[in-house]
């Protein structure tokens, strides 16, 4: 047992052993101790979560010895006879059946002649058919009956992965359970005992990792430390640590992504291919690491639409204050864009046979991507300042008109008092009234925030803002528990530049006010009963008696 690889190893012999499935199993053992058993189960899930297992766990609980005799104790320190062949793969009446390599219906009818026979020592003949879905289409057709209608002491157990490519008919036939991906959370608490079992050296963050890696299955988290606890295990006391990992797996390190997105989005396009050479250097999976950068994008998107990101069990205190740095040279549309690019690339990487180049490709992608606003922008300031020139050379341009015509680079270097006539302080004065007349209530605000990208603003003050009342210079709120909390510093810092003074937020306890988002809702509602009530909605209820009136939206 020792020599055996810790996926077997530590392979559930119980029910209780079996992590993250508790629903299912508790239903199971229900059925089974109410007598109410299925004539056929169904496992479905990804790979490593407990098909299989789960199929074996079922056979023992039905055949168990124990079960009518209670003299006799079967459990994991002493199993009964019947159970110990059952693990052991060896049982006469426990046919394990691999229908990737037998698919025809002349392996299914050898199967259905050898139902007829009763079991010879066990209670029930079990059948456990794996990957079921490569079986054929007369495979399946085969099977119908003998499902339907199986021997009082036959029961088959069905387990998938592609729970999609099986007839209609063999579901509805079978007790389905779907088995779960496993949390992160549950698999690292199952890694530590392994680990404490196997007295492994290996760090909590390097444990993490192989956590998130396995993608919620557990055969493949066990496969994993038991590679990492191997690869190490020629250097007496040395901790396996995250790094160490990462190379094993060739994961990128998250803060060298972010690095490299930070490169990126200062418009530094040589740099970025620095950091990605360092990373292609040190190992660099390539499929990996555009997983890595859709998390570190989400990462991304969640800061600037939700705040800051805090206590995350995924990402580093200082990968958080990273985001927190860069993410202010980044906006939402941006965001999608890099996001569809590297979903295409990551298909790309199927086509193309030189995984790096494909990679270097789509850095300079995105580096063009990012630009592309930037160079647009300086374009049309360019076709302006050359209409402007052609104007100046071209015909002479009256007086009056030259204010029109010319920017303020022009008006600064005319010296002529007859030509341009304005005073400073008047400037100053009718921008501030233009700013005062463009945010007059509260509604004006969302709307600034919402034209400057203030994402963020914009979503409190609809939505975790109450608003108490509005006057020119002072705005008095009331707020719930979700409102950021640098909300009041950020709104006094946009009002003082977006309209050129200083603004007071003061804090109200008027509990009866709402939000915009709330008032909304309201409405919603009260314009949906009072429709209900109308005599178009009587009609139709009349003219379509099976149809139900969900929603009623306003014609924008």
């Amino acid at each position: 047992m020792t020599n055996k690889i810790l996926a077997l190893k530590y392979r559930p012999q119980e029910f209780k052993d079996l992590i993250g499935q508790n629903l299912m199993t508790q239903t199971i053992k229900n059925a089974i101790l109410q007598d109410k058993i299925p004539n056929a189960y169904l496992l479905t899930g990804i790979r490593g979560v407990g098909k299989t297992t789960t199929a074996r766990l079922i056979a023992k609980a039905l055949n168990c010895e124990s079960n009518n005799n209670n003299k006799i104790n079967c459990s994991k320190d002493s199993f009964c006879s019947t159970c110990k062949e059952i693990n052991n793969s060896s049982h006469i009446d426990i046919l394990e059946m691999d229908a990737a390599s037998k698919t025809g219906i002349d392996d299914v009818r050898e199967l259905i002649e050898n139902s007829k026979y009763s079991p010879t020592s066990a209670k029930y003949k079990i059948f456990i058919i794996d990957e079921v879905h490569m079986l054929s289409k007369q495979a399946f057709n085969g099977l119908l009956k003998t499902l339907e209608e199986p021997p009082q002491s036959l029961k088959f157990i069905l387990a998938t992965t592609e729970v999609r490519k099986i007839p209609i008919t063999i579901l509805s036939r079978c007790q389905r359970f779907d088995l779960k991906r496993v949390s992160v959370e549950d698999l690292f608490m199952h890694l530590k005992k392994i680990i404490s079992n196997e007295n492994g050296n290996i760090s909590d963050d390097a444990v993490r990792l192989i956590a998130r890696t396995s993608e919620g299955s557990v055969r493949d988290s066990i496969s994993l430390l038991d590679r990492a606890l191997i690869s190490r295990s020629n250097i007496k006391n040395k901790t396996i640590e995250e790094k160490d990992v990462r190379e094993m797996l060739g994961l990128a390190d998250k803060s060298k992504i972010i690095s490299l997105f930070k490169e990126l989005l200062s418009g530094n396009e040589k740099e970025a291919l620095i950091e990605l050479k360092n990373l292609i250097d040190n190992g660099l999976d390539a499929r990996n690491f555009l997983n890595d950068v859709l998390e570190v994008l989400y990462l991304f998107s969640r800061r600037i639409n939700l705040g800051p990101i805090e206590k995350d069990f995924s990402i580093s205190e200082s990968d958080a204050q990273q985001i927190e740095k860069f993410s202010k040279n980044i906006d939402m549309q941006d965001i999608g864009l890099f996001w569809q690019l590297t979903i295409k690339t990551i298909d790309d990487l199927r086509i193309v046979g030189n995984e790096n180049l494909a990679l270097e490709m789509y850095v300079m992608q995105l580096a063009h991507l990012k630009n592309l606003d930037e160079r647009k922008e300086i374009q049309l300031e360019s076709e302006a300042f050359t209409s402007e020139q052609k104007d100046l050379s071209g015909k002479k341009i009256e007086g009056k008109n030259i204010e029109n015509k010319l920017t303020t680079p022009f008006k600064s270097q005319l010296k002529s008092t007859d030509q341009i006539k304005t005073d400073p302080i008047k400037e100053i004065s009718s921008k501030k009234e233009t700013f005062k007349k463009e945010i007059t209530n509260f509604q004006d605000l969302i709307d600034k925030a919402n034209r400057e990208r203030e994402i963020e603003l914009k979503y409190d003050l609809e939505r975790n803002v109450k608003l108490v009342s509005f006057n020119s210079g002072k705005i008095d709120i009331s707020f719930n528990e979700k409102l950021n909390k640098n909300f009041i510093k950020n709104l006094t810092e946009k009002l003082n530049i977006w309209t050129g003074e200083r603004w007071i937020i003061s804090l109200s306890k008027n509990e009866e006010a709402k939000s915009i988002y709330e008032k909304k809702q309201e409405n919603k509602i009260n314009l949906f009963e009072n429709f209900k009530k109308n005599k178009l909605a009587k009609d139709l209820e009349a003219a379509f008696p099976d149809a139900k009136l969900i929603e009623i939206k306003e014609e924008e």
